[in-house]
């Protein structure tokens, strides 16, 4: 009997070659024209990324002057006793607030977390879990919001931030249950 984890790394390995293989096949036995769909939606996002490119730019401005005028350092500053006092490491609260806004930032100040702290340490895991437990709320409304012209996002809005901040508490939750 095969060990589930060779079951399941089986199954990781195969699964997009036969999704990829699999898509154009199935399509080609309907009479679908594959080539002339591909190129049609090929066409077609070309178009949304024309239309984002205006909301892209907008956020990426708010992101660099909310950062660049201090203000973060500032909530941080603020927050940070709060954090300590409750037993939340405020090395992860950064990550909190760039998380919604940027992944990339976020990506990277998580990198440099596990370079600091190391990849087993309990701030190195509630960071990696802070990641994988939390979306980049922002960047997912201006994008996907501004490629279909939807003008009204504020509950969307309120959600994935509610979201964002239940999945920031249960990750630090979760690793302290797990880990410590």
């Amino acid at each position: 009997m095969i060990p589930l984890y060779a079951f399941v790394s089986m199954i990781s390995a195969w699964a997009i070659p036969v999704i990829i293989v699999f898509i154009p096949l199935y399509a080609a036995y309907r009479k679908v024209p594959v080539y002339e769909s591909f190129v049609e939606g090929a066409k077609d996002g070309f178009d949304t990324a024309i239309r984002i490119i205006p909301h892209l730019v907008g956020m990426m401005v708010a992101i660099s002057v909310f950062r660049a005028s201090g203000a973060m350092e500032l909530l941080l500053g603020w927050s940070r006793p709060l954090f300590d006092m409750i037993g939340i490491p405020s090395e992860v609260l950064p990550l909190a607030i760039l998380r919604p806004i940027t992944g990339a930032g976020s990506l990277a100040f998580t990198t440099d977390l596990l370079q600091q702290f190391g990849p087993d340490s309990m701030i190195g895991r509630i960071a990696s879990t802070i990641q994988g437990s939390t979306d980049t709320t922002l960047y997912v409304i201006t994008v996907y919001f501004g490629a279909i012209g939807i003008r009204k996002a504020s509950y969307a809005l309120k959600v994935g931030l509610i979201s964002d901040a239940v999945g920031f508490v249960a990750s630090i939750l979760i690793c302290y249950l797990v880990f410590a």
